[in-house]
């Protein structure tokens, strides 16, 4: 191609953002792009380094000069250590969310989401990409379910990982950090303007998945050849 094509797949947690933009990635032959997976390997080092999840000038600092790389397959490395699996334990999830509040460590992780744009097609998904990271993306799409939804694909996602849930706790854990991310000071989430809302609720990842196939063909030309 002539030029790159930026997809932009904002949400909830939950809602299915990361399974789906892996799996469109894969259709389109672009790259995927986890900004949450980035959010989360900071509150990772940050608590192996005991530093605290308010300490805003530190984890600025440790935002910068995270060397995280994102794999095709998924996979997720810190500082040349595969975290894939780390990053995944619901307490860091927590941590990511609280983070991710943090004006300096949206900057510093905005700016290298932005660096990998610029390189390839990419699919990215996260909570403020058609608003911040990448506002004149080509397409732009929110991706959305019910809590009560997005805590029962959230259980399941734990159950597959072995790790033991209430879903009343989850559920509450969910609409927590809806209100967190939602009412954060620093780039809130929101729908974009132009972006093309997705209530997922009830739909199969396949049902989904050409949903979002649909939307690309209509926006872009790429799409067209892809599903053809």
């Amino acid at each position: 191609m002539g030029k790159t094509i930026t997809i932009a797949i904002d949400g909830p947690a939950g809602a299915g953002k990361s399974t789906l933009a892996r799996r469109l990635a894969g259709r389109l032959g672009f790259l995927y792009i986890d900004t949450g997976a980035m959010y989360r390997a900071v509150a990772l080092w940050a608590r192996r380094l005991g530093v605290a999840w308010d300490d805003a000038a530190r984890l600025e600092q440790l935002a910068r000069e995270s060397r995280i790389e994102l794999g095709p397959d998924g996979r997720v490395s810190l500082n040349g250590e595969d975290v894939s699996e780390a990053i995944r334990d619901p307490e860091i999830s927590e941590g990511a969310s609280r983070v991710s509040a943090i004006p300096g460590v949206r900057r510093a992780l905005v700016e290298k989401q932005q660096q990998m744009g610029r390189q390839a097609s990419v699919v990215m998904e996260g909570r403020d990409i058609g608003t911040v990271v990448f506002p004149e993306a080509e397409v732009k799409i929110y991706l959305d379910a019910t809590p009560e939804e997005r805590a029962r694909r959230r259980m399941k996602d734990l159950a597959a990982r072995g790790v033991a849930a209430d879903f009343a706790q989850v559920l509450e854990e969910m609409k927590r950090r809806d209100q967190r991310d939602s009412t954060r000071a620093d780039s809130p989430l929101r729908q974009a303007p132009d972006a093309i809302y997705v209530d997922s609720t009830g739909m199969s990842e396949d049902e989904v998945e050409q949903a979002l196939l649909k939307i690309v063909r209509e926006r872009t030309s790429n799409g067209k050849e892809v599903t053809n």
